[in-house]
Parts: structure tokens; C-alpha cells; sequence
């Protein structure tokens, strides 16, 4: 049992190991990206601003997919799929939620622009997906009929 424990450990310890020497694994890198201030913002505007976005423009270039009515706030699903070229970041925001920013994803050059995900509404609310591209930021929103809220306090 023990030389059994000890082939797994050392396992995963060198399967690590590879990750980090491939450039895969870059420890701190998943929170170097961490905005506290943008992900406790009460408001779009504070969210926003925290995020350094002064006024994004409305594209057609973002399908924002969400449900029309959630049957549970707990878990609705989001797609956010854009073609605009150089997507740097996606953001996606809940209006009317406690902390309005619900999710933020960074994207490294070349990668295809689309999330999907799910995130909790309390309440009836516009959900609001940000796109960077070419360091210009864009918008499109849809409002989701909430019947069972998700989000508590």
C-alpha cells in the first residue's frame, strides 16, 4: 500500500514537474489576474471604472447567449462568442446582483474569443458581456427573467 501512495505522489510530483517545464503550469498566474476591486464593485459604473473602462460601444459582433427565463438563479448558463479580432479579455456582469461583475476571463494571443459558463442572478436583471479587442472595449446585453433567485444577502 505504501509503495502504492508513493507511485501516485510521485506521479503527480513529476507530471508537475513536466507542466512547469513545458510552460503550462506558471504558478501565481491564475491570480496575477485578480481584480478585488472590479469583482466587489456594488455598481456597472464602479465595476467598470475598476476595470479601466470608460464608455464601451455597443457591437454586433458579441452574441451574448443566455436563457430568456431562468428557472433557477442558481445556475444560468452564459455564451458569450465574439468575432472581433485580438479578444484580450471577456467580462461578464449581472446588473443587479450583489457584486455586479460575475466573472472575468483573460486571453492569450490568437485564442479564439468565447466563453461559456454559468453564473447566479437573484434577481431579474441584464446580463452584460464585455469584450476587449485591440485594446478598445465593446458591449452587448440581454435581460434574463429570473423565477427562482440564486444570489443571497
Amino acid at each position: 500500500m505504501e509503495r502504492r501512495n508513493a507511485l501516485k505522489t510521485g506521479g503527480g510530483i513529476g507530471l508537475m514537474a513536466l507542466f512547469g517545464a513545458l510552460g503550462l503550469l506558471q504558478p501565481g498566474k491564475a491570480f496575477a489576474e485578480w481584480n478585488k476591486t472590479a469583482f466587489s464593485s456594488k455598481s456597472m459604473e464602479e465595476a467598470l471604472a475598476a476595470l479601466g473602462v470608460d464608455k464601451p460601444d455597443n457591437s454586433d459582433a458579441i452574441k451574448l447567449t443566455v436563457p430568456e427565463i431562468a428557472e433557477n438563479g442558481s445556475v444560468v448558463p452564459v455564451t458569450v462568442a465574439c468575432t472581433l479580432a485580438n479578444v484580450q479579455q471577456i467580462s461578464i456582469f449581472v446588473d443587479k446582483n450583489p457584486n455586479v461583475l460575475a466573472a472575468n476571463f483573460t486571453f492569450p494571443q490568437g485564442t479564439e474569443g468565447i466563453v461559456t459558463t454559468r453564473v447566479k442572478m437573484g434577481q431579474t436583471a441584464n446580463v452584460v458581456a464585455l469584450v476587449k479587442a485591440d485594446g478598445k472595449f465593446y458591449r452587448a446585453a440581454r435581460e434574463v427573467k429570473v423565477t427562482a433567485g440564486g444570489c443571497g444577502g
